[in-house]
């Protein structure tokens, strides 16, 4: 199934489409302590049990259920009867251990795949996040949008992606995006779940500032994440200076216009203070002429952000990076404006892992 968003009505119908999650199991990852403590109390065990077993799958990233050596055994097997600890089996890893980014192929129990990418610069070392099997967008210059949607992933399913990178890992993760394949705000109450648990002091304890949610524009969940007052970091993929142009390569924005996506940013900022981070791609004679950045400077205008700009990794289309004199005029234009503006030079393009480069072809 290739399945595309509804052009009219709520996203109700779009999630309907999709296949639902069937495991025989429920697993332990992408449980909060509440869950936890629920399990134990059908259990008739005592209720310090969840924080121990809360800090073995989050604190100490178990590798499996037996490792909970100070859980009884008796309770360990209780356990293993009715739950698997984390949904995900990593297939395979591009990229050596000691390079500054490596691509991670997983496999979820009901067979399908997902990509997430780990990369370090300096003292930052970042987790690019899935979450979906697919995306229903179809953006034209992202290789994700090739596949489809399938489904959308399991709280699990998305943390399992974080604790198996991180548990194999020599690097320490200061940052997480939601950049991986799919789009986060189409799976909203399982992305902020996830979050939550990255963000939780008693377990992985990433800051909340540390955290970015990306949407290629979205705007109810926009809305409803600025209502929310969610202290994560908020991106906007624009990619293009004019509702015209926009829609060609981002078939959301007929659904969703770019001055309505405007007024989102603002209706964010306003209830957060928050400063939202915009993403522009850069292509080859599609968004990088002068006039382009003019329209882009007039759209944001006085609206506090960050503008990340972001020279295109090329995936085999029609779509090209700019050269790199185009690149530099480009950003020359910048060089006034009243917002921060920093450019991005993707890593991992050359073993497929660079922004928009997240697709497996296997399963499709």
């Amino acid at each position: 199934m290739k399945g595309k968003i509804p052009r009219s009505g709520d996203f109700s119908l779009y999630l309907n489409r999709m296949k639902k999650v069937d495991l025989e199991h429920k697993t332990l990852v992408g449980m909060d302590l509440d869950d936890l403590q629920s399990v134990i109390a059908n259990f008739w065990d005592k209720k310090y049990r969840a924080n121990q077993i809360f800090n073995w799958i989050y604190g100490q990233k178990a590798r499996s259920i037996d490792d909970m050596d100070n859980i009884p055994k008796q309770l360990r097997e209780k356990l293993k009867e009715q739950f698997i600890l984390n949904p995900l089996t990593i297939i395979d890893i591009t990229g050596e251990n000691n390079s500054s980014t490596q691509k991670y192929l997983f496999e979820c129990n009901d067979g399908e795949r997902i990509e997430a990418v780990l990369m370090s610069e300096t003292d930052r070392t970042t987790i690019c996040l899935s979450s979906q099997v697919g995306c229903a967008l179809d953006c034209k210059f992202c290789a994700t949008g090739t596949m489809g949607i399938k489904r959308n992933l399991t709280v699990g399913e998305i943390v399992g992606q974080f604790l198996l990178i991180a548990k194999g890992s020599n690097k320490t993760i200061t940052n997480v995006v939601f950049m991986g394949m799919g789009e986060p705000l189409l799976n909203y109450e399982n992305v902020i779940k996830a979050a939550d648990l990255l963000n939780d002091n008693k377990g992985i304890n990433i800051g909340a500032r540390h955290i970015t949610i990306s949407t290629a524009g979205v705007i109810p969940g926009i809305k409803r994440f600025a209502e929310d007052k969610h202290l994560y970091r908020l991106a906007i993929s624009l990619n293009s200076s004019s509702q015209e142009h926009r829609a060609t390569i981002m078939p959301i924005a007929k659904k969703y216009e770019l001055d309505e996506l405007l007024d989102a940013a603002w209706t964010y900022y306003n209830a957060t203070k928050n400063f939202v981070t915009f993403e522009y791609v850069l292509m080859a004679e599609e968004n990088d002429t002068k006039a382009d950045a003019s329209r882009v400077i007039g759209l944001i205008n006085n609206l506090p952000c960050k503008l990340n700009i972001i020279p295109y990794n090329e995936i085999d289309g029609r779509f090209k990076r700019p050269a790199e004199d185009r690149i530099n005029s480009f950003l020359n234009y910048f060089n006034d404006v009243p917002f921060t503006v920093t450019t991005r030079w993707s890593k991992g393009s050359n073993i497929k892992a660079g922004c928009g480069q997240l697709v497996v072809k296997k399963s499709f």
